[in-house]
């Protein structure tokens, strides 16, 4: 009993939202200096949204082969009136973000930190599936085969900073499937904040053009619960896209307290 309730002290101790953790990541000492993560960070985010990226990748129609068109009403606010429209791309991408216009955003959580609007992953709502079944019943039903689900590691972190998980959970998987970070030829890492972000990047000395390449979090958003389907969809579209000189594609984010989750997949 004392085993447990001490336990229960220990969580209750690291309890705070992940906006903190995002602050924790700019002002650890892991971190070059808390400028250098801040600039990177409003950088890799502005990435995110102008052309080359999800902006790019959308008007392409890149995205539409993953992407479920869904019916829905809309309410004007004024008249009442309702508009039945469908939703077939996601509508928080803003292509005309600029690196002035984000340096003038205010910090959102601490009067001298460094989260803002601009370099975290917005509110949004979604929802995703993937299908996983043994090959030879995807082939006895025709279903088409977009990867192999190769290993996964899950590993644990100080809560301070949970958002740096990947940073040690892509090696742990990478590791378990007998394979060096130089063999990946894709990653698609969560955008929780760019702080994380931009620091996992950097901890494992990752190419800039494996990753996201048509986007991520911060730019498409976050939906709790749908964002590690929607990862790894857009990973195996991406893979198939490539064609057979892309192999290997790996998946990452970090998991509220202490976690990170890492599935590596084989096209």
């Amino acid at each position: 009993m004392e085993k447990a309730m001490e336990r229960q002290r220990i969580l209750l101790h690291h309890l705070q939202p992940s906006s903190s953790s995002s602050s924790s990541h700019s002002n650890s000492h892991t971190l070059s200096s808390t400028k250098d993560c801040t600039l990177q960070g409003k950088t890799w985010q502005l990435q995110g949204y102008i052309s080359r990226r999800v902006a790019s990748a959308t008007a392409s129609g890149i995205f539409k082969d993953e992407i479920i068109p869904v019916n829905t009403k809309i309410v004007d606010q004024k008249t009442g009136d309702e508009k039945l429209i469908t939703v077939s791309v996601d509508d928080g991408i803003r292509p005309s973000t600029t690196l002035s216009g984000l340096a003038k955003l205010k910090p959102v959580f601490k009067k001298d930190g460094t989260t803002t609007a601009g370099n975290s992953s917005q509110v949004s709502d979604g929802a995703g599936a993937v299908l996983l079944m043994r090959r030879s019943v995807a082939m006895q039903k025709g279903l088409p085969i977009l990867g192999v689900f190769r290993t996964f590691a899950a590993v644990g972190v100080d809560p301070a900073i949970m958002g740096v998980g990947p940073a040690v959970a892509i090696p742990a998987a990478v590791k378990a499937a007998g394979l060096e970070l130089d063999d990946i030829d894709l990653f698609e890492i969560n955008e929780a904040f760019a702080s994380q972000f931009v620091y996992c990047r950097n901890k494992l000395g990752l190419d800039p053009e494996k990753i996201n390449v048509n986007g991520g979090a911060i730019a498409i958003g976050h939906p709790l619960g749908a964002t590690g389907a929607r990862c790894v969809a857009t990973l195996l579209h991406e893979m198939k896209r490539r064609g057979k000189d892309c192999r290997f594609g790996v998946v990452s984010m970090c998991i509220g307290n202490v976690h990170s989750l890492t599935p590596i997949s084989v096209f």
